[in-house]
């Protein structure tokens, strides 16, 4: 017992590092995000079938480093609060109708982000009895965020330019 409570003292955690600071870049980011947004954001995210690689990402926006609640945007439970539906992972034959009820559910105007390359066509898992496809076979997407999975950077990035195409038309 004596060992291992030495062994947790003196070794160093077996945790990945924190990412390099990058205060400037975020900052900015925030900065577009906070004027672009003007209001909350509500996001449901949908997992149609994937491997989770992109779940974690996406969890990692809620953490103290990137704070998603600072931009004004926060993760519902339920569709019928969502502005947007996050959807990851091919779409698989179990989640179809699921996902469509999800989509359904999802008051007007709402938004559908496909996250990863799994999201956009399949990916690794193309072609399985098991996957209808990516998200667009499904459902109408009106952004795509590539990434295997994509960076908590690139999914801010991706849901500005959602804004920026917002108000465009």
């Amino acid at each position: 017992m004596r060992k291992l409570l030495l062994d947790g003292l003196l070794k160093r955690p077996l945790t990945e590092p924190a990412p390099p600071p990058d205060d400037a870049g975020l900052a900015e980011l925030a900065t577009r995000i906070r004027r672009k947004l003007g209001r909350s954001l509500s996001i449901r995210e949908v997992d149609a079938g994937s491997c989770n690689g992109c779940e974690l990402e996406i969890h990692a926006l809620n953490n103290a480093f990137y704070d998603l609640d600072r931009f004004g945007i926060r993760f519902v439970a339920s569709p019928r609060h969502a502005d947007v539906l996050l959807v990851t992972g091919p779409v698989t034959r179990n989640m179809r109708e699921a996902l469509e009820r999800t989509w359904n559910a999802t008051p007007d105007p709402k938004w559908v982000v496909a996250v990863g390359d799994c999201a956009l066509d399949g990916g690794l898992f193309a072609g399985s009895y098991a996957v209808e496809g990516g998200v667009s076979s499904v459902i109408p997407v009106d952004l795509h965020i590539r990434g295997c999975p994509p960076s908590p950077t690139a999914l801010l990035q991706g849901l500005l330019a959602l804004l920026e195409k917002a108000e465009r038309g």
